[in-house]
């Protein structure tokens, strides 16, 4: 993330209902108005065959317009069946009815430790504990936080970044931590996607007292669908320790990070892909889970074409025994 600190603003309690973008609405408003219009009447016999050539090309234009939007709030492309392949550390449990394909982890899925916490996302209100920001993201003068960008639809929490008009058509992005469980120490895993490249998507661990740093990011876009990054900032001139990793980010994964005393590692789908064995870098204060979306474009950089979402299926927590 930025070398800045990142202040969040606002801490509140969402409980929103899913928007659909205004982009999505407008367009579906203007293929509906162009399908009903009647058509002029003329001597040229060429008019019917014009006519139906347009019908087929709105027609068409309909079915991927709903496909888009279909996609865009629920997520639901997981592909072919899940494969869980036996690993370390817990991906899930290979089951088609959730969006992602994959239910949540059980609570004995890693040993030595003890399920502290989950949440599947269902029904429509944000679960005990979760805080929605608002305002400007630090680091991102030209950004903006909007408590209607984050919404629990479709069995999933979603962070929907599109132009907002309640923000002079600025592109607003979504945001939010879980300030009502801080943990010192655990494993997090996190089932989820991103739609689309533009904002950058970060799931990350960042301190209950909101003074910066230490900040674990355990998943990091930087706006991109085919990367990820890992980062650890510590120390008051900010010292960074980081990993990067090439995957398809529109695809779900299961992202995982380990957090002791000594150590910080990183998973990705039950496999290790990243570990710090720095003690000096390791927090050892109590922090919390956030996810955000951050959009650069006043800085000309990481900035969407077209709505996207971060889309998360499930969240588990757990503590060593």
């Amino acid at each position: 993330m930025s070398s800045e600190p990142d202040t969040h603003f606002g801490f509140r309690r969402g409980q929103v209902d899913s928007p659909l973008s205004t982009i999505d609405v407008g367009t579906l408003n203007y293929l509906q108005d162009v399908a009903e219009h009647p058509a002029k009447r003329a001597s040229n016999p060429w008019n019917k065959v014009i006519a139906g050539v347009v019908l087929l090309v709105v027609g068409a234009c309909v079915v991927v317009v709903i496909n888009f939007v279909t996609t865009y709030n629920r997520g639901s492309n997981f592909g072919p069946t899940p494969t869980i392949v036996q690993s370390q550390y817990p991906v899930g449990v290979v089951n088609l009815r959730q969006p992602s394909g994959v239910a949540p982890t059980a609570s004995d899925a890693l040993k030595g430790y003890s399920l502290s916490y989950a949440s599947d996302f269902t029904g429509n209100v944000l679960p005990k504990g979760w805080n929605v920001f608002f305002g400007v993201p630090g680091g991102d003068p030209g950004g903006q936080f909007g408590l209607k960008h984050v919404v629990v639809s479709n069995g999933m929490l979603q962070l929907n970044t599109w132009r907002d008009p309640l923000y002079k058509n600025h592109w607003v992005t979504g945001g939010l931590c879980q300030c009502g469980r801080p943990m010192t120490f655990g494993a997090y895993f996190v089932r989820s996607r991103v739609t689309g490249g533009g904002p950058n998507a970060v799931e990350l661990l960042w301190p209950l007292t909101n003074k910066w740093p230490p900040e674990i990011d355990f998943n990091e876009t930087a706006g991109s669908i085919t990367s990820s990054s890992s980062t650890i900032h510590w120390s008051p001139i900010n010292q960074i320790e980081q990993r990067h990793l090439t995957i398809d980010m529109k695809r779900w994964h299961t992202w995982g990070v380990i957090w002791t005393r000594s150590a910080v590692t990183y998973v990705v789908d039950g496999q290790v892909w990243g570990k710090i064995a720095n003690v000096d870098a390791v927090p050892k204060i109590p922090m919390t889970l956030d996810f955000e979306q951050i959009a650069l474009c006043g800085l000309h950089s990481e900035c969407p074409t077209h709505p996207v979402s971060m889309q998360i299926d499930w969240v588990t927590e757990y503590q060593y025994k």
